[in-house]
């Protein structure tokens, strides 16, 4: 009594103190290691609770605490729990890095592992699996399988939690850790099924034939589970009905509404009534999970949340996805980390299926306070959703990118413009009035916005060219304005392209004229279009006037027609590279000589328009010829040697004017379409490498028709009667052998319940607190009738004295038979404790 009291006016006092000075001050004490060491040896057990903190302190500050290990391993055995718990969690941390040491624990482990509290033999089965020591792999194998029939349902999660570990330690004990695995499947407990299918999918993902008869039970208890439980189950699911269910679809007439009167029914029902197409057929058992799986969108979880429309979005019909696109965007109102990864899943959900987010629109408008990577993710969000909303919203989301893209913010600028692009390239209906936003913003003094703008005109134009040459020529207009490289380089080659499209509005060789006086003074990008428009206008001009066929001549020392000759002098002064060989001087004079003396009527006219076209291209060769850019240099080179012949322009007319494809601007996060909801891979994107992230797995593909299981696996099997052999029985099992026991003893004594038992043996709380009330009505009508039997006992004769000795025994019986009854009902009540 005074030591007991000595320790209650110690830790008074130690409470008091810790009230006092703050657990920061408590905590930056300083104790020497010997003074530690003294609390570990110490008898007292508060003493030893003390330096274990102080021991765990030191541990979770990262300072050395590898000394004490000695001294920690002797109170391994203690009585107390809190310094059991202070012992097991020092073992899990430096067990790996004194293994000899942490053997010498092992046997007061194990001994705990039989202990009569539920609780310390959870600790210990977690502590013993959690010491990486391989040697001790059987031995962890064991205690699993003590833990697998234990009564508590603690401990049998702890188990499942073990299976992984142990197989770790040492992979050759698979085939016993499936056993287990097995059984800890089909327990009655849900949460030790969670953790259970989380170690099926760590050791054997793949052995689903272990699932089969455990399908049907793991959907009943999926909406029980724990969170971390759901999200293993529903991965597990998921795979499990890719691979056991095919996908079948059967034809569906189409049969329009019934109208109240026969004349309101609408004219394009009226036309579809009748036409097939195809629908879903889903199995029972699958329309079974998806059923389950409906519950779980009101989860406080977000990662419940995009597992289940995971599970929608790869199995289920289409009106489940569209079910769980609220519960989806719900998911923004969280911080903003959740918002960035709902985000992204709700882009990869709105690629496949953007009707059912298109009545949310209105949360996916731009805030003021939007970092970067959110308001990236809604702007593209929009854009998906612009096709499949209504009017309102169409010019809701097209004033809202006008507004942003004549903002400050060069990023949130240039995605705003390529936003609208993409807006008019979903609806085309609309690409007129983004054309008229865009074509605004070309006198703007922002050089990002102009190029942009352009870069997004020029998409649009590309899409029907016929009917935009007004605006080819409303853009040329601002060519004396525009200075951004990039925004005149855009301007000039639209040019080009409608250098042919109209030969009596042909714009193309005035610009050439006027673009060339400024050549020297432009950008490399903006000199490289000029060049490539003046073989554009140059090509045009040689198919329009083809030149007349002219005699070949008959010896190889006669020099070229005078159609050639502007071109073989042009030829001669081309010594960029130094490889053409100079002509003779006299063979020069005598060819001079000879066009002077036959071809004096068909002297070349300078004055003639075609010739001024020529002379356009030889002088933008020469301007490229001495440019300091090794590439402007090339490209000239290439296009003089296409043009050098005018007869033979077929190959410069298949590379210059080859019809261009439409331009298709896709959804920046088009690349992650592929990749699997709800996976950390879908928002790294492609900087996860090709295979994703480790661990990353994609679903199977669905299962072909006629290879599924039996549906018959499926059905659950009855369990075996375990009465012959108690201790292999599970609480589960014996609190059910309980209550059959009890159902059979009353059943014969209150027969007018009889039709209100299950026949399986099964009975609600209702029907106890029943039985309970009818054995206590039943206790005092046998108390009144024996004191009325004894009163007229004493006046009856003697054969009615036997007569009620008879009624008596089976009185008797019937007391026995209800003291039995009631043994019965606290051994339940016990093991529901």
């Amino acid at each position: 009594m005074l030591e007991t009291a000595r320790e209650l006016t110690l830790e008074a006092a130690q409470s008091a103190t810790i009230n006092r000075t703050s657990s920061t001050d408590y905590n930056s004490r300083t104790y020497s290691p010997a003074h530690i060491k003294k609390l570990l040896d110490s008898r007292h057990e508060r003493e030893v609770l003390d330096g274990m903190r102080r021991v765990i302190s030191l541990m979770y500050r990262s300072e050395p605490a590898l000394t004490f290990f000695s001294a920690v391993v002797k109170n391994v055995a203690s009585a107390n729990l809190e310094i059991k718990k202070l012992v097991y969690i020092y073992l899990v941390h430096h067990a790996e890095a004194e293994p000899d040491l942490a053997l010498l624990s092992i046997n007061a482990i194990q001994k705990s592992l039989t202990d009569s509290n539920p609780q310390v033999r959870t600790m210990a089965l977690r502590t013993m699996s959690g010491i990486r020591v391989p040697v001790i792999s059987q031995i962890v194998s064991l205690a699993i399988k003590r833990g697998c029939g234990d009564m508590s349902p603690h401990v049998r999660k702890a188990a499942a939690l073990a299976i992984p570990k142990c197989y770790r330690l040492d992979p050759n004990t698979l085939p016993q850790l499936i056993g287990y695995l097995e059984t800890l499947l089909g327990d009655s407990q849900y949460f030790v099924v969670g953790p259970a299918v989380a170690a099926f999918l760590d050791l054997c993902p793949d052995e689903i034939n272990l699932i089969h008869k455990h399908y049907r039970s793991l959907v009943k208890k999926l909406v029980d589970m724990d969170e971390w439980s759901q999200l293993a189950t529903l991965r597990l699911l998921t795979s499990y009905a890719r691979k056991c269910f095919p996908h079948r679809t059967q034809k569906v007439k189409h049969t329009a509404p019934e109208a109240f009167y026969d004349d309101e029914q609408p004219q394009q029902e009226a036309q579809d009534e009748g036409e097939e197409y195809e629908a879903s057929v889903i199995d029972p058992d699958l329309e079974l999970l998806l059923r389950a799986c409906k519950v779980l969108l009101q989860s406080r979880n977000s990662a419940v949340i995009v597992s289940v429309v995971r599970c929608f979005l790869y199995i289920a019909p289409p009106e489940y996805t569209a079910s769980a696109a609220g519960p989806l965007v719900a998911l923004l109102r969280s911080p903003q980390d959740m918002q960035l990864i709902a985000l992204y899943n709700i882009v990869a959900v709105a690629l496949r299926a953007p009707k059912p987010f298109a009545k949310y629109t209105a949360h996916f408008l731009v805030h003021a306070n939007d970092p970067p990577h959110i308001w990236r993710l809604k702007l593209e969000v929009l854009t998906i959703l612009f096709p499949h909303c209504g009017k309102h919203w169409k010019g809701v989301i097209i004033s809202e990118l006008e507004h942003f893209s004549k903002g400050t913010e060069p990023e949130l600028v240039r995605e705003s413009v390529r936003a609208i692009g993409r807006c008019a390239q979903g609806d085309t209906s609309t690409s007129g009035m983004c054309l008229r936003i865009l074509l605004g913003q070309i006198s703007s003094s922002d050089g990002n916005l102009v190029s942009e703008s352009l870069t997004v005109i020029r998409h649009l134009i590309q899409q029907d060219p016929v009917s935009h040459t007004n605006t080819v020529l409303q853009l040329v207009k601002h060519l004396g304005t525009t200075t951004h490289p990039d925004a005149r380089a855009t301007i000039i080659w639209l040019v080009g392209e409608f250098a042919g499209v109209h030969t009596d509005k042909n714009i193309a060789p005035d610009v050439l004229r006027v673009l060339i006086k400024g050549f020297a003074d432009e950008m490399e990008n903006v000199k490289q279009q000029i060049v490539l428009l003046g073989a554009k206008v140059y090509l045009h001009h040689l198919l329009q006037n083809p030149p007349l066929e002219q005699p070949q001549p008959t010896e190889p020392s006669s020099l070229p027609e005078k159609a050639d000759e502007p071109q073989q002098e042009f030829h001669n002064e081309w010594t960029d590279n130094g490889n053409d060989q100079p002509h003779d001087a006299a063979q020069t004079e005598q060819g001079a000589e000879s066009i002077r003396e036959n071809d004096v009527a068909e002297t070349k006219d300078e004055d003639a328009p075609e010739d001024r076209i020529t002379l356009l291209w030889r002088y933008i060769l020469l301007l490229a010829r001495y440019d300091t850019s090794y590439d402007l240099r090339d490209r000239a080179r290439l296009y003089k040697s296409l043009l050098e012949t005018p007869s033979s322009t077929q190959l410069a007319n298949l590379l210059l004017l080859a019809p261009k494809p439409v331009p298709h601007a896709p959804s920046p996060s088009e690349t992650r379409k592929d990749l699997l909801i709800g996976s950390a891979t879908l928002v790294v994107g492609p900087d996860a490498g090709y295979h994703g992230l480790r661990g990353y797995a994609n679903l199977p593909d669905w299962v072909e028709l006629g290879q599924e299981p039996d549906p018959s696996l499926r059905i659950e099997d009855v369990k075996p009667d375990t009465a012959s052999n108690p201790s292999a029985m599970t609480a589960g099992d014996r609190l059910d052998q309980a209550l059959r026991e009890h159902q059979i003893t009353s059943v014969p004594i209150r027969n007018r319940n009889s039709a209100a038992i299950d026949p399986t043996g099964k009975k609600t709380l209702d029907q106890w607190l029943q039985e309970e009330d009818q054995e206590e009505s039943e206790t005092e009508y046998e108390t009144d009738s024996e004191e009325e039997e004894t009163d007229s006992g004493e006046e009856e004769t003697e054969s009615e004295e036997e007569s009620g000795s008879e009624e008596e025994d089976d009185d008797s019986e019937e007391e026995e038979t209800d003291s039995e009854t009631e043994a019965v009902h606290k051994e339940a009540q016990q093991l529901l404790k």
